[in-house]
Order: structure tokens, then sequence, then C-alpha cells
């Protein structure tokens, strides 16, 4: 039997960073970076977050550095290593072709009819994303249904991933391509790596999370996540047909409610007990 081994895909804001309004466990990102220090442990963060703010972030919060990135909602994946971040060309060339030739300055002029959209930062954007704010106030399903159909007459290949901006109260639209979602990046980089389906978790907390908590692969909703985006999660997962592959963080203790690292470590256990019992044997300080 061979050893166990764990490819941990995790988002960052309010999944592992506490940015949300619910309180954080003590020494909960103490504990989540001594596990991922473990050598049969792979780190890759899966963010919305553009490579220089997922530097930033992993020194502002103490996070541990990863063995991979997937950054800016699945457009780039880094390999880090030795303080290095290079990234994977291949990844770029397979979901470069949904654009059908387009590039984002034709894509950004083609949705200039949808008036309410406001464009995001250009930190924000690359070749394979882009990305607008939109009110909250605002039907959000019927504007992405016109942004799908313009994106449709053009002949573009794309997913429009909506999430909630809380402590700025404003919707996020994110445009694309369509095997640039996370859960496509997860795949590629679970098949590059050899990984089997039964050594990945993925952890998350928002809409654009919610492609991969509804598929086959393990997922773990931590425990702060909004009464809407679980009610979402289990149904779509449901309808999916996997269930078990979804486990929901909660309270278990005083010291553990379920929330941000807390919730992810609380899923791995979960998923991998073996994890959680080698982990007991660690002191971690």
């Amino acid at each position: 039997m061979s050893d166990p081994k764990l490819l941990l895909c995790t988002d960052m804001d309010r999944t592992v960073i506490p940015n949300g309004f619910q309180p954080e466990p003590a020494d909960a990102r103490k504990q989540f970076s001594a596990f991922c220090q473990r050598s049969d442990v792979k780190l890759a963060y899966v963010t919305g977050r553009h490579v220089a703010l997922v530097k930033r972030a992993i020194k502002n919060y103490a996070l541990p550095l990863p063995d991979y990135a997937i950054t800016d909602v699945g457009t780039k994946i880094y390999h880090v290593a030795n303080g290095t971040w290079q990234q994977m060309a291949d990844w770029e060339a397979e979901i470069d072709q949904d654009w059908n030739g387009k590039t984002h300055s034709q894509l950004k002029q083609l949705l200039k009819s949808v008036s309410e959209l406001r464009l995001q930062e250009s930190s924000k954007q690359n070749t394979h994303k882009l990305s607008y704010y939109l009110p909250l106030y605002l039907d959000k399903d019927s504007k992405i249904a016109q942004v799908e159909a313009l994106l449709t007459e053009a002949g573009v290949n794309a997913s429009v991933l909506w999430s909630v901006d809380e402590p700025k109260n404003i919707g996020l639209m994110d445009i694309l391509p369509k095997h640039a979602t996370k859960l496509h990046a997860i795949e590629f980089l679970q098949a590059k790596l050899g990984y089997a389906l039964s050594d990945v978790v993925f952890a998350g907390d928002s809409g654009n999370d919610l492609p991969v908590l509804t598929s086959r692969i393990q997922s773990v909703l931590v425990d702060n996540a909004s009464a809407e985006i679980k009610q979402a999660a289990l149904q779509l997962s449901q309808h999916n047909g996997h269930s078990s592959a979804l486990y929901l963080a909660h309270s278990e203790a005083q010291d553990n409610n379920g929330n941000y690292a807390a919730g992810v470590l609380q899923g791995v256990e979960h998923f991998a007990p073996q994890f959680r019992h080698q982990d007991k044997t660690e002191n971690i300080t």
C-alpha cells in the first residue's frame, strides 16, 4: 500500500484568510501552517486574487507558502519552488482556445451595452480574465443571462461567475474561458501531478467556488460561508450526484467553530482521517 499523500487546494479570502465578519478560532492559521509543512502535503491556493495580492496576503496573514497557486479565478497556475513563481504555459495555451481568437479588448467592447457593469481595476484583469463590479440591488441572474447571450452570439466559449465582496458590499462578475474555472484548473493540476481523486481536498466559501464544491472532488465548505451558498452547495451537489463529496464544516467545540482555516482542517479530517491521526503525534506549538 502506498504512503498517504494529500493535495490540499484552498481558496484564500474568507476561507484561510479571516477577512469575513465571523470570528476566527484561536490558533487556526498556526495549526493550518503547521499542517501544510508536512512532507506528504502539497498546498495549492485557488483564488480570485492576482499573484501580487496572493504574495501580499501570505505575508500579511502569516500564511504558509504554497507549492502551487491557481490565481485570477483559475486563469493562471504557478509552480512555487525555491522562492520562484513560475507560470504554467501549457495551462494558458489550453484555455486560450475558448476565446475563439478574441482579445481582452474586443470582449470588453462587446459587453459595453450592459451599462450597469463597472470594469474592475486593471490589476484584476488579464488576458483570460475580464472582471466587473455589479451593484447588489440589481437582478444578477438577468444580467448574467444578458452577458452570456452576448458572448454566445460572438462565438466565445465562456464561464460567467458571480460572487460577493462582503466587506465592500458589492457584486463581482468574472468572465473566463469555459475551461478556466477553478474546477478545471484543479483537475489539470491533479492530472499533471499524478494524484488520485481520493488524494485531493478542496476548501472554499463563495459562489465562484460552487463548481468545485458541487463536483466529484472532495470539498469542504467552511462554516462562515453564507446561508445562501450553503443551501446552493447542498442542492447542486445532490443534483450532480456528488453529495458524499461535500462536507459542511460546523461548530464542534468552543475552540473550533468551523470558520476559516479551522473549517479547512476539519474537512481534511473528515475526508482523510489518516492525516489527523498522524498529525496528533506531532507537536504543534
